[in-house]
């Protein structure tokens, strides 16, 4: 059965553009900070559904991912050389999310916060990130990976 990808892509990216996640500091809304919340995303989004989902399909959907990131770089204006060096820089804080993000259960609320203020640049004391995505873990174990590759669909948890 073949995934269609791109809803999966704009579900994900249509929880990055939630006003909500920026409210509290609304000039960190950027670029760079909305790349990272949707590697944060789809790294959740990633650990859920490997084990429900076969992995020619998960590594599909991140060929698919990055293919997407690397046209809206190119949307940007970037050229091929700087594409390639932002592309790298990309591939290596997804790995560091992914690996923050499958230790997250047992990972204590210090280090929690500890890394959402590193890799976001907010205030170290704010937990709204971690209640933001324990309420996103429970939306992805409630609904299957079908369920996102239908349409692009109401995101409220």
């Amino acid at each position: 059965m073949k995934y269609n990808y791109l809803n999966i892509y704009n579900n994900l990216i249509k929880l990055t553009r939630n006003k909500n996640l920026f409210t509290n500091d609304p000039k960190s809304d950027s670029f760079s900070n909305r790349l990272v919340l949707f590697f944060i995303h789809f790294a959740f989004f990633i650990k859920i559904y490997k084990n429900q989902s076969n992995k020619k399909e998960i590594q599909n959907l991140y060929d698919f991912v990055f293919k997407q990131i690397e046209l809206s770089l190119r949307e940007i204006g970037y050229g091929d050389t700087s594409i390639n060096k932002k592309m790298k820089e990309y591939i290596h804080h997804l790995y560091f999310i992914i690996n923050k993000v499958e230790l997250w259960e047992t990972t204590n609320l210090n280090l929690k916060l500890e890394f959402f203020s590193k890799c976001l640049d907010i205030d170290k004391e704010s937990s709204f990130f971690i209640d933001y995505f324990d309420k996103y873990i429970n939306f992805l174990l409630k609904n299957s990976f079908n369920y996102f590759t239908k349409d692009v669909i109401s995101l409220k948890f």
